[in-house]
């Protein structure tokens, strides 16, 4: 039979402890407490101000993406400056006259991006024409009629590309892409004698066939060859650029009025309408990039098949031994982002842009969505912002090169360094020397076939 160690304490089978052996006992615990160390009182949560603070100068997303801008544009001043002789020879006597060289080289650069400002988001002298009576609100609404007009197809390029990239592709033939969506596009709208509305969305439809055929080809020889996809991306470039060049030029699809190499106009019935009436071009092409934008996120966060798509782009082996069929979504993928080049090219001669073939149609937007892809991180809002901004840069820029003298082609070299800094996190850190981010780190997406 065992004894209580502690006859003195309560027990749930015994008489309460009497008032004396309480307060003994309380004493003791007292005198123990005294010998012990005294509690740390806990730290006060920071504030949300302080959070932001903490978190402003940090190497956070925002924050590098924002300083990547600032760089850009200092370089792009000192750039300017360099290359107008005027200016520079101001410095050749900086010693005697600081101020010639300072104030001349300020004037130059606020001038240049104060044009470009105007010419891509506002102009503060159209606003006060329009107050005044001396111009109507379409000069007001121009510069971003003009930014979401380039922007438009974009979007679709830059989403194609990042919709690879998650998928572990390195799409590089969204210029083929979208070359041979707009060669069906312009085919649809000016050789299929349709009724308006249906006459549209045959044609658009016809532009997402044309890229999505295109896609297909190198999804199917890197599922089933295991060929890369950059290199037959690359080579299925120049099969479409050259197709076009052919194509143009040939009859029934040469304007019989012309000489040179360009197509019949694409009727009006399958073009795309404008947005803000006949004088402002933008038009109804980038409604579609905000809702294929949204689409994509959908696929990518909300799909079974997006899920699929993003572990293939993880890990390959791992999706495989998971189930799932990495040959049927590497074809998907390339499909996908096909049908998203495709649109984008046939914005291109259904928009504003242009009314026919030329071999310059489709410009540049297939590499540009690269840089856009990069830009937004390969995700689908951050890409459509990015193709703003680059949109912006080129309409701006046009302003630019009218009103200050400076060349166009700064902004695609404004363009290359902000996707340079923003690809290159731990230079923005150095050299504004970040802290690291607490959320999470800040990393570069890349695509596992490159």
């Amino acid at each position: 039979m065992t004894t209580n160690p502690n006859p003195q304490s309560g027990s749930p089978d015994k008489e309460p402890a009497s008032e004396a052996q309480a307060a003994q006992n309380a004493l003791g615990n007292t005198e123990r407490a005294g010998t012990t160390t005294p509690a740390k009182t806990p730290e006060p949560k920071p504030s949300l101000g302080r959070l932001f603070l903490d978190n402003l100068w940090a190497a956070n997303t925002f924050t590098v993406t924002l300083l990547s801008l600032v760089l850009a544009i200092v370089v792009g001043a000192v750039l300017m400056i360099v290359s107008d002789p005027d200016v520079l020879h101001t410095y050749t006597y900086i010693t005697a006259r600081p101020s010639d060289a300072f104030s001349s080289s300020w004037t130059l650069v606020s001038e240049a991006y104060a044009n470009l400002f105007k010419g891509s988001i506002f102009d503060p002298e159209a606003f006060s024409g329009w107050l005044n009576g001396s111009n109507g609100w379409q000069a007001v609404l121009a510069p971003i009629s003009e930014t979401l007009t380039y922007a438009a197809p974009l979007v679709f390029t830059g989403l194609a590309v990042a919709l690879a990239f998650r998928g572990g592709l390195f799409n590089i033939g969204a210029q083929g892409q979208a070359t041979v969506g707009v060669i069906l596009a312009a085919l649809a709208g000016f050789l299929l004698p349709l009724p308006p509305g249906l006459h549209l969305l045959v044609a658009v439809l016809a532009g997402a066939l044309g890229g999505a055929i295109w896609g297909f080809i190198p999804g199917i020889l890197k599922a089933r060859a295991g060929a890369h996809e950059v290199i037959n991306t690359i080579m299925l470039n120049y099969v479409a650029t050259y197709f076009l060049t052919w194509l143009i030029v040939q009859k029934g699809v040469q304007d019989p009025t012309r000489t040179d190499a360009i197509s019949k106009a694409v009727d009006s019935s399958a073009q795309l309408p404008r947005l803000l009436g006949d004088n402002l071009r933008v038009h109804a092409g980038i409604l579609l990039a905000v809702l294929a934008t949204w689409a994509v996120a959908w696929l990518l966060n909300r799909s079974t098949l997006g899920f699929e798509l993003r572990a293939v782009g993880a890990n390959p082996d791992a999706a495989r031994t998971a189930g799932i069929s990495v040959t049927r979504t590497y074809i998907l993928i390339m499909v996908f982002s096909g049908i998203l080049a495709g649109l984008g090219g046939s914005n291109m001669v259904l928009g504003s842009t242009a009314s026919a073939l030329t071999p310059l149609v489709v410009a540049q937007i297939g590499f540009d969505g690269i840089l856009v892809a990069l830009l937004g991180r390969v995700k689908p809002w951050g890409v459509l912002l990015a193709a703003l901004l680059f949109g912006a840069l080129q309409a701006g820029g046009n302003r630019m090169q009218s009103y200050s003298g400076i060349s166009l082609e700064l902004v695609t070299v404004l363009q290359a360094l902000i996707v340079i800094f923003i690809a290159a996190p731990a230079l923005v850190k150095a050299i504004f020397q970040l802290r690291a981010a607490r959320a999470a780190r800040l990393q570069t997406s890349l695509a596992k076939g490159w």
